[in-house]
């Protein structure tokens, strides 16, 4: 990549001045030895998923951005006049970004394997329902499901289905539309599914009794079911597993303390497939939310407000170090 075409941005110290997070510096001190790149500006618009500190902290854990197979494009949801839609940006060169979807409010999105599509649910009255759309031309759209809340689209590596979540009164479960019969199937409890490539198994999130997501891998042909990350004090959501297959990303629950002052909010972790060596990616004080892997694995593109003291969402580049 040629990186003058990026803002390449400066490590600055954590600093917190009157009990107020300062969410302009750019990185932290726990985060020396990875560089931090900003993808998009101000006038982007990068739509960011909502984050609430409650009993426990929640987030909403939607598939808003994602980089094209090729590793060219960067793909992600903006909020402009009153409506969200899919934009999409070329990482080579700047320039604006061009619309791919001419909706109302689109939640989430993952692009096909092939690059040619993208799968999208909108919220439409009080369902989601899920689309797919060409991702070169956009605008017209095959609806999949109806009738229900439907969300986090994402195709099987053979592109034969899209498995995606649906939100029900007992909690959410893992569904798959079949694009060529139409068949719609239902397999187990979950949440955010990322099916893999040669297995008929997916990763997914599970909420726990307190309410923290934890991160499963499940069979759906044997039923085998294994806990892979699971704290009792924090929850984590968004497993993506790395081109490599060595390592699962995805986001977690953290908590910053600076004297009698805690912060909690959403960082970066990987750990391996199994759930061994699981690390920290990220430390800064704003969220950090939505990460994916570059095609080579070498980086991850995330969403943060960190470098805003207006606490406005872009999305990041970091190197991926261990």
């Amino acid at each position: 990549m040629k990186k003058n075409l990026f803002y390449i941005l400066l490590v600055i110290p954590f600093v917190v001045l009157n009990a107020q997070t300062d969410w302009s510096v750019v990185s932290v001190s726990q985060e020396v030895g990875s560089e931090f790149i900003r993808i998009t500006s101000d006038g982007d618009y990068v739509y960011m998923p909502t984050v609430k500190n409650a009993k426990c902290l929640q987030w909403d854990a939607s598939r808003v951005m994602d980089i094209a197979p090729d590793g060219l494009r960067v793909a992600y949801l903006s909020k402009r006049n009153g409506s969200t839609n899919i934009f999409i940006k070329d990482l080579e060169k700047q320039g604006s970004s061009i619309q791919r979807t001419k909706r109302q409010l689109v939640n989430d999105f993952s692009y096909s394997p092939d690059g040619k599509n993208i799968c999208f649910s909108e919220l439409v009255g009080k369902e989601r329902q899920v689309f797919q759309t060409d991702a070169e031309k956009g605008y017209v759209c095959r609806q999949f499901t109806s009738g229900a809340v439907d969300c986090s689209p994402i195709y099987s590596a053979d592109m034969s289905q899209v498995f995606f979540s649906r939100k029900e009164k007992k909690g959410g479960s893992i569904w798959s539309y079949n694009i060529k019969n139409n068949f719609l199937a239902t397999f187990t409890a979950g949440e955010y599914p990322y099916p893999l490539k040669g297995e008929t198994s997916y990763y997914c999130m599970r909420y726990n009794v307190d309410g923290r997501g934890e991160i499963w891998k499940i069979n759906y042909e044997s039923n085998l079911e294994e806990c892979i990350v699971s704290d009792m004090t924090k929850g984590f959501s968004t497993p993506i597993l790395s081109p490599n297959k060595q390592w699962l990303l995805f986001v977690g629950e953290s908590v910053i303390v600076d004297g009698k002052n805690s912060i909690r909010n959403t960082d970066i972790y990987v750990c391996r497939p199994d759930g061994t060596d699981l690390t920290q990616l990220t430390f800064h004080p704003a969220n950090d939310v939505c990460p994916v892997w570059s095609k080579n694995g070498d980086y991850i593109y995330f969403i943060s407000q960190r470098g805003s003291m207006e606490k406005t969402p872009n999305i990041w580049r970091m190197s991926f170090i261990l």
